[in-house]
């Protein structure tokens, strides 16, 4: 069972225009789409959708039409005590694939919603494969909230991954060894946001990524999957580091494809594979994801795992 948080979830609203974004103009709409999101929520769709058990925990009214369509899609739901309302993000796609994303912060939370949270993530945690903490933190939140709850689920002997950026990311990494995790999914700009090298060098060279990936690696964190774009994703672990290529994909939206990447690796350690294979399925979920539109996430139908083409990478972690 994959247990999931989303602390800070959104109502995602995908509008696809018919041209090129241009600012200051009026666009042509070709379509608005809408459902319940964020990181979290996203890999438990991905779970049900290859019939792995998973469990999502989110803040938000048991009543909530948030909450009553995870339940329609699938999703078992654990609903706790909200700040407000689930906020709402717009993602805006262009023909050729380009994603733009305005993300609203959502309710200003205070301490007793966040102990709600970990206190519903804990008392689930012993019996989950893995436990996913996953995006943003709401407002008023501490930067250190992922960091401390990671030693927390650790004394429940869970497994942790985590898929974060800006300030809890800094406040995890500022932890390291105490709040290590054993995954985490960086993607290029946020390997470069803590180890000053330039994002766009790391996604374009998966060596220089997979050496960014070894100071986590070396500072305890039990495996790193760093997310490229296009091209492909590195997989570091104290036994070595991959890289895989992506099948061809025509890029329609780049909307949870990390998301997919992440839970591609999660269904593949589950099911035993080796680490190439776990990277190798993270990366078939991760462009299939590219390939759909909006915030579709991928079946195993939708997997091309057969064209995705993994070495390894020299050095050691």
């Amino acid at each position: 069972m994959i247990l999931t948080l989303t602390p800070n979830p959104s109502i995602d609203r995908t509008i696809t225009l018919a041209g090129e974004l241009t600012r200051g103009q009026v666009q042509r709409v070709v379509s608005v789409t809408s459902q319940g999101g964020g990181k979290g929520v996203n890999i438990s769709r991905a779970s049900v959708s290859a019939g792995e058990p998973t469990v999502a925990v989110l803040p938000a009214a048991k009543d909530d039409p948030f909450v009553i369509e995870l339940l329609a899609a699938g999703i078992d739901c654990r609903p706790v005590r909200p700040a407000g309302d689930v906020r709402v993000n717009i993602t805006i796609t262009e023909p050729d694939g380009t994603t733009t994303k305005l993300n609203s912060p959502g309710a200003s939370v205070e301490a007793v919603h966040l102990e709600a949270m970990a206190s519903t993530l804990l008392a689930r945690a012993p019996g989950a494969s893995w436990t996913v903490l996953a995006g943003s933190l709401p407002a008023g939140a501490p930067p250190e909230f992922y960091a401390e709850l990671v030693r927390r689920l650790h004394a429940t002997g869970a497994k942790v991954a985590v898929d974060t950026s800006d300030a809890p990311l800094r406040a995890l990494v500022d932890a390291l060894p105490d709040s290590a995790p054993d995954l985490m999914k960086p993607n290029g700009d946020e390997l470069a946001s803590f180890t000053g090298a330039d994002a766009v060098q790391l996604e374009a060279n998966p060596a220089q990524a997979a050496e960014a990936a070894r100071t986590l690696v070396r500072r305890g964190v039990g495996a790193v999957l760093a997310t490229l774009g296009g091209n492909g994703a590195v997989l570091v672990t104290a036994d070595g580091a991959w890289h895989a290529t992506p099948p061809p994909t025509t890029v329609v939206s780049t909307v949870a494809a990390g998301d997919s990447s992440l839970f591609g690796y999660l269904l593949g350690d589950i099911r035993g594979l080796s680490a190439p294979d776990r990277l190798a399925l993270a990366v078939a979920y991760g462009s299939a994801a590219a390939g759909l539109p909006g915030t579709t996430i991928p079946e195993p139908a939708h997997l091309r795992t057969d064209l995705v083409t993994v070495t390894v990478l020299g050095g050691s972690a």
